[in-house]
């Protein structure tokens, strides 16, 4: 049987998705054939738009670029993790990824399933789980230096909060006040930290879309293979990716 491939891969539209703050994407027509002979599509959008890669340079200037990395590293087999039925927000420990951690051969490519791209466009999809530092160190430990979600990212996205600047004011007054954190995550971007600073260099891939075929594959025990090429992108942090399985 012919190998079978699978896009994996969220459409870049115009308001689509992004991360908090990140710019929007809007596609508009630059040039049409009406007026110019040909159509030209127009984009505005940020390097972590859509289903990305994240460069180590995304977390720490002193730290590789995109243009700087090996292509190895944006593609190769894939062993999948079983995060299905976790509740939001759930800190994802090692014992979590034993399984799958067992499964690494060199080169391998480690993907994340949380089953959250059902909450794809939605507020719940900010309250996806996430790696804790002590599994990313995991990850890096086992010798993975490729990791794939179908998440909008391996560390915890803060909750957006009340749309009342007031309301939201006085919430962020109190948590400066009483700021336990969340010790189990290592505050900001740790795992991010944990993985993008491994020897050699590391990507991310986010925003996977569903990864139940891949899933369904590994437990037939027929090989996945996957590869997240981004745009060539000079000195970048990260870029958009086509997101590809190959099954077979």
């Amino acid at each position: 049987m012919a190998p079978t491939l699978i896009d994996l891969t969220h459409p870049l539209t115009t308001g689509m998705p992004v991360y908090p703050g990140d710019p929007e994407v809007e596609l508009r027509p630059a040039l049409t054939t009406a007026t110019a002979g040909v159509n030209v599509l127009g984009l505005h959008l940020g390097s972590q738009s859509g289903t990305h890669v994240d460069a180590p340079y995304h977390v720490d200037v002193t730290w590789p670029t995109l243009d700087g990395l090996p292509l190895g590293l944006f593609t190769g087999p894939a062993v999948l993790a079983d995060l299905r039925g976790l509740e939001p927000r759930t800190a994802v420990t090692p014992g979590l990824l034993a399984d799958a951690l067992a499964l690494v051969t060199p080169g391998a490519v480690l993907l994340l399933a949380t089953g959250w791209p059902r909450h794809w466009g939605t507020d719940h999809y900010l309250a996806h789980p996430y790696l804790t530092p002590a599994a990313a160190e995991a990850v890096v430990a086992a010798g993975v230096r490729t990791l794939g979600v179908d998440a909008l990212s391996i560390d915890r996205t803060a909750d957006p909060g009340p749309a009342d600047p007031a309301v939201a004011a006085l919430l962020a007054d109190l948590a400066d006040e009483h700021d336990g954190g969340h010790p189990e995550e290592g505050g900001g971007l740790a795992a991010h930290r944990v993985l993008l600073g491994a020897e050699g260099g590391a990507v991310i891939a986010e925003n996977l879309t569903d990864l139940t075929p891949l899933l369904a594959a590994q437990d037939a025990g027929v090989p996945v293979e996957v590869s997240f090429f981004p745009l060539r992108l000079v000195a970048a942090d990260g870029a958009p990716v086509r997101a590809v399985a190959r099954i077979g």
